[in-house]
């Protein structure tokens, strides 16, 4: 992390070249010796912001603790520290008196808080009744700008629809601003006719005094800023924008400028901007799809993050006239780079945030630092870095503890870049019959013909069976495999000569191969979609299959197709065997959490029950050995709950949870497991050991091989018999009240 200082001549930097990330300072020009001003590092720090005197730095560390530091000396506090998360947006007053921060309290509505530096007195800006963020100075000391959350407008208008619709709170920020001192107006407020004569009496004054000063030189100085404590969260104004999904809000003082997200899976920032004035306001789009921006130090230049490139221009509040013409050439920039140095240094970096991220701070009770020893010598006998997360891996290993993965970085790639392909089938050769036979068409959903096989387009006309002579014109048993006659073909068309099995006609038809990832999605979805037609075989219509392969948005994806068709069966089974884990346990235990508690008889039909799509039925879930991380939260959230039972083997165990934070320099991860789960009893839960199913039942090779899925046979024989104890019927509506009169 690198950032100028404000006199523009020096850079602030964090460096571990000590062992520990201490702050140094460094001619910008890169001419001359680094100044090191910290030696007390023992944990990751994040980057310093300076004062705009350039005598403080202010900083927060991994252990979520926010230290201000005087650069000259050895001068060192501790402002804040937090047990709710990460303190954030750390922003200098124009005088350098005072400190802006963001601090979560315990509802999480994040705060503004400001720290003087004269009396060590902390001062909330914001009430934690809403989050706010984000704080940006006016340059003259009167005001601080701010986002937060307010405007809670559900674009989900009612309860009733498909698949149970519920709130979604879009563009929920909006602009606000406090006055620091009492009696300021706001400068986007419209002039009345007492405005207009104050404005007309201090420009009466102001030509007065200008021409008693006559020449004088001179400005108006530097901003002085006075907070009055007194009714300071009361003093709030709303900046006249639009809501959105805003972030990064900064100002010049005559503009101010913010991120602007745009509502979809995979969204946009644009740049804004609004100038700061009473009439014609307008929010002006500065520049679209964006990744970051700041303002420089003397509010004059907007430096923006472009798609991978760097861009300069005037913070004029309008776009930039051609910002091709406004990119920071950095072709010419030449770094040597020794391998195995930065291989040590990544070695280093996943051994620190180990130590720093690792949910138990004593680290399991292992020697830590002599594991770093033990592995460090080993760098020298290195040769790639496939190698370097090899010896990563068995570092971290150490620890003990599932969800640490090495993957990613640097890795080499040949030049053959062979990208195999697939008909989406299981071919056999057989030379008899002259080609490829089709033994088998993977099955998916036919209800959802975009995921069908290549070979299982209804127009085709492909039976399994069929032999494969073939592919564009070159015979299939020329080759040692036919998918050497695909490679490179996926979503290409592709002329395959086919032989019926039956009749032995011949004919030509054209088909696109899938990839080769696809078409081992392919084999999964085989094998789903017939575990779901076993269930009606079996169930005989009267339970309901969902298939999780693991807990991400996607999964909900399949959530929705597969439970809310059923949603009215008497029992259902959630499998879980396989899962790959994720984060949305909570999202489907809560759709199963839903009671029916009243019923609603239209004039015709069925009746139907409140808590839409509520599950009234029996449930169970299925789980196995490769059952993993969130798909063994489900499961155990599932029984706790008392929602249901577990039917299958004893799952993995790995519940510390990590998050993806811990990248090295060349964007490669070394994960740390971070959060430790452990249940209202005070015990930790599933690491280590697994979730022990209620029911244990093995699906056995050679059983399985003939077709058999006797965790599927348990499931329905457990959901048969708690059906037959316990009926699930909606109940019938009582008569309808006599409601007549008798006029005699």
């Amino acid at each position: 992390d690198a950032r100028f200082m404000p006199d523009g001549e020096n850079l602030l930097f964090l460096s571990d070249e000590t062992g520990e990330f201490e702050f140094w300072t460094v001619a910008a020009s890169g001419i001359g010796d680094s100044d090191r001003i910290s030696t007390d590092a023992d944990v990751f720090r994040f980057e310093g912001i300076p004062s705009p005197d350039g005598a403080y730095i202010a900083y927060t560390d991994k252990n979520h603790e926010l230290w201000v530091r005087n650069i000259s000396g050895s001068r060192v506090l501790k402002i804040a520290s937090s047990l709710e998360g990460p303190i954030e947006d750390l922003t200098w007053s124009p005088d350098s008196k005072w400190l802006a921060f963001v601090e979560d309290p315990p509802n999480w509505n994040s705060r503004i808080r400001l720290y003087n530096l004269h009396d060590s007195n902390v001062t909330d800006l914001t009430t934690d009744r809403a989050r706010s963020y984000s704080p940006a100075w006016s340059p003259d000391g009167e005001w601080i700008y701010f986002l937060s959350e307010r405007h809670f407008d559900s674009v989900t208008r009612s309860v009733w629809g498909r698949r149970q619709p519920e709130p979604f709170l879009d563009k929920a920020t909006k602009i606000y601003m406090v006055s620091l001192r009492e009696g300021e107006r706001s400068p986007f407020e419209a002039d009345d006719e007492v405005e207009r004569a104050k404005l007309a009496l201090e420009k009466e004054e102001k030509s007065s005094k200008d021409g008693e000063d006559g020449d004088a030189e001179g400005g108006a100085g530097e901003a002085v800023v006075e907070i009055e404590p007194e009714g300071l969260q009361t003093r709030l104004f709303e900046v006249p924008v639009p809501p959105g999904n805003y972030s990064k809000l900064s100002t010049t003082g005559e503009y101010l400028y913010w991120l602007e997200a745009t509502t979809a899976v995979s969204p946009e920032l644009g740049l804004k901007a609004l100038e700061i004035k009473n009439r014609d306001i307008e929010v002006k789009p500065i520049v679209d799809n964006v990744q970051d921006y700041e303002i420089s130090h003397d509010l004059k230049r907007v430096m923006l993050r472009k798609g991978g490139s760097f861009y300069v221009f005037d913070a004029s509040g309008t776009p930039p006239g051609d910002l091709s013409k406004s990119m920071v050439n950095l072709s010419g920039w030449v770094f040597s780079v020794d391998p195995r140095e930065e291989w040590r240094q990544m070695l280093i970096d996943a051994w620190r945030m180990e130590r720093d991220f690792f949910y138990d701070r004593s680290l399991h009770g292992v020697d830590w630092r002599s594991h770093l020893d033990r592995h460090l010598p080993l760098v020298e006998r290195v040769n790639d870095r496939n190698e370097l997360n090899d010896l990563i891996g068995h570092l971290i290993s150490e620890l003990s503890a599932l969800h640490m993965f090495v993957w990613g970085g640097d890795i080499r790639e040949g030049e053959d870049d062979i990208s195999p392909a697939s008909l989406g089938a299981l071919l056999v050769r057989d030379e008899r019959a002259g080609g490829y036979r089709i033994e088998h068409i993977y099955r998916s959903d036919p209800d959802y013909p975009d995921g069908l096989s290549p070979l299982a387009r209804p127009d085709l006309g492909v039976r399994e069976g069929d032999v494969i002579v073939s592919v564009d014109g070159v015979a299939t048993l020329s080759v040692e495999h036919v998918n050497a006659l695909l490679k490179n073909k996926a979503g290409e068309q592709v002329l395959l000569g086919l032989r019926a099995a039956e009749s032995g006609d011949e004919k030509s038809i054209i088909v696109k191969p899938m990839t080769a990832r696809r078409a081992r999605g392919l084999r999964y979805d085989d094998w789903e979609y017939t575990r779901r037609l076993m269930v009606e075989d079996l169930g005989e219509g009267d339970f309901g299959y969902v298939h999780l392969r693991a807990m991400g948005a996607d999964d909900y994806t399949e959530w929705v197709k597969n439970f809310y068709p059923v949603f009215k069966r008497k029992g259902l089974i959630v499998d879980v065997r396989h899962n790959n884990g994720g984060n949305i346990d909570s999202w489907i235990l809560e759709k199963l959490m839903r009671p029916a508690w009243l019923y609603w008889a239209p004039r015709v039909g069925t009746p139907y029950w409140n808590m839409q799509y509520a599950f009234r039925g029996h449930m169970v879930v299925i789980c196995n050995e490769f059952t993993f991380s969130d798909g063994e939260v489900f499961a155990e959230g599932l029984r706790r709950l008392g929602l249901g039972s577990v039917i299958g083997m004893r799952t993995e165990g790995a519940e510390i949870w990590w998050s993806p934070n811990t990248h090295l320099v060349d964007r490669g991860i070394a994960t740390a497991a971070q959060s430790g789960v452990y249940g209202p009893e005070g015990e930790w839960l599933i690491e280590g050991h697994g979730v022990e199913p209620d029911v244990e039942v093995d699906n056995l090779p050679h059983e399985t091989f003939m077709g058999r899925d006797a965790q599927i046979e348990a499931a329905v024989s457990h959901l048969r018999r708690l059906m037959e104890m316990e009926p699930v019927e909606v109940p019938d509506a009582p008569p309808y009240p006599d409601k007549s009169f008798d006029y005699e």
